[in-house]
């Protein structure tokens, strides 16, 4: 897990200045999500939003087939992605919970993403669609879902 500063987070030039992963991971991960379903990478794909609970932070999007999952780390059962992300902030704060929740906005419109409290495309430092989309195109999508798919992970 990365955690950002605060001066980090809310200065958009230093944040436009991280590396991809941490930058999907930490802040724009809903705009990888919607752009990956706005590619139609995974025809059976939707999108999933971590929901903490009250008084925590802890969002985060990622897409989903219901057994296979993708954000910032490339392809991973979903299972070991919510169980990945629960234990991460678990560490940090042993209260930590949230909910799952499938998304039902639009991940590339600014007025429903302020709406709940996250960017919108248009008011990122640089051109958030570009990135994610270059991003996006360095992966080889139906070999990484093979192998994650093929993977026996007992």
């Amino acid at each position: 897990m990365y955690w950002l500063s605060g001066k980090i987070k809310r200065d958009p030039i230093r944040r436009w200045a991280l590396p991809d992963r941490i930058f999907f991971g930490r802040g724009a991960c809903h705009i990888l999500a919607g752009c990956y379903l706005d590619q139609g990478i995974g025809p059976h794909f939707y999108a999933e939003h971590i929901v903490p609970d009250p008084g925590f932070a802890g969002s985060h999007i990622y897409v989903t087939d219901g057994r296979i999952s993708f954000d910032f780390h490339g392809y991973a059962l979903r299972d070991r992605l919510l169980a990945h992300h629960w234990r991460g902030w678990q560490a940090r704060y042993p209260d930590w919970s949230g909910q799952v929740a499938r998304v039902t906005f639009d991940l590339l419109d600014t007025a429903s993403l302020n709406a709940r409290k996250m960017l919108g495309p248009d008011q990122y430092h640089g051109n958030v669609l570009a990135r994610a989309q270059t991003y996006l195109g360095r992966i080889d999508h139906s070999n990484a879902y093979a192998r994650t798919a093929h993977r026996d992970y007992r």
